[in-house]
């Protein structure tokens, strides 16, 4: 779906990149593109993201060397961190991965339309805010496309690209002869809420929240209902702890946003857990307890922003 059917594979080797966002998908999106030679500028305002940023990717580097046995020299070295969106002004193509907020992305993308070369394309690692909504905010509508990746990036093998009517087929090639050079597969589907992946886990995770607040199963009978009887690799609850279930709950409402339907307002345990910064893996509590993961999470109030 979405594939150019007479547009002739382009040469991206060594391509500039351009990140925004300094979070955890940030971080393992820049390795991704890194690993695979390109030169990268990551854009975040906050300095204590830029600051924990070159240590954050120094770790994922070196656990994906453990892990795989990849060698990843000089991935440090081709990573630059930039406060101004001005430091993308020579890049080819960007991927958004700033939070889960609708209107800090259409800023996002209003101000890269300003800095960014006319043929440079947008790519958004949206979790669920249709494409041709971000495409609508810049001048390049079919320059814009999402790559949604999985956390963590450097490990998940797959990603989904969404393409809405308004993307062109050359940025659709331009994206899938990328990412093939990262060593990704892609599954290219259209446009709407949450594409295919959220439109279903973000439901499946309210709802498993909900039979955890009614009593029904606690959360590890819950994820082990999955596993056992469905053969996933992990449950729906253990799924939401690694994603973050303060993405969790942004996701949820930008679904709830662009499809208007209740059944995507958050559990009160969701929300309970998320004010009380046991947002997942990444805090050491989550619906499941994770001690050795555990940093200093401070509780958000309601709207508080968080890096995605």
């Amino acid at each position: 779906m979405g594939e150019s059917k007479d547009s002739e594979p382009s040469d991206t080797a060594g391509t500039p990149v351009g990140i925004v966002g300094a979070g955890t998908m940030g971080v393992g999106v820049a390795q991704c593109f890194a690993a695979a030679g390109h030169p990268v500028v990551v854009v975040d305002p906050d300095p204590a993201a830029r600051g924990s940023g070159p240590e954050r990717l120094y770790s994922w580097t070196r656990a994906t060397r453990l892990l795989r046995g990849q060698h990843a020299s000089l991935v440090e070295q081709r990573v630059v961190w930039a406060a101004d969106p001005a430091a993308l002004s020579g890049v080819r193509l960007v991927v958004d991965c700033a939070p889960e907020r609708v209107p800090v992305k259409e800023e996002i993308f209003r101000t890269l339309d300003q800095v960014c070369p006319a043929d440079t394309v947008f790519a958004s690692c949206t979790s669920a805010i249709p494409i041709g909504h971000l495409g609508s905010v810049t001048g390049r509508p079919e320059r814009v496309i999402g790559t949604h990746f999985m956390n963590p990036a450097p490990l998940k093998d797959t990603v989904e690209v969404a393409t809405s009517p308004a993307t062109a087929d050359r940025t659709v090639q331009l994206v899938l002869d990328v990412l093939a050079g990262l060593g990704k597969k892609a599954v290219v589907v259209g446009d709407g809420p949450g594409f295919v992946s959220n439109r279903v886990l973000m439901l499946t995770v309210n709802e498993a929240a909900a039979v955890v607040e009614a009593g029904t199963a606690d959360a590890a009978t819950v994820d082990r209902v999955f596993q056992d009887c469905f053969g996933h690799a992990t449950g729906p609850l253990r799924t939401a702890d690694l994603i973050g279930l303060d993405t969790v709950v942004d996701t949820l409402a930008v679904l709830g946003q662009f499809t208007g339907d209740a059944r995507f307002r958050p559990t009160p345990l969701l929300a309970r857990l998320v004010a009380e910064g046991n947002v997942g893996r990444k805090a050491g509590r989550g619906f499941h307890s994770y001690p050795s993961n555990r940093s200093l999470v401070i509780p958000r109030p309601a709207g508080a922003g968080t890096h995605v």
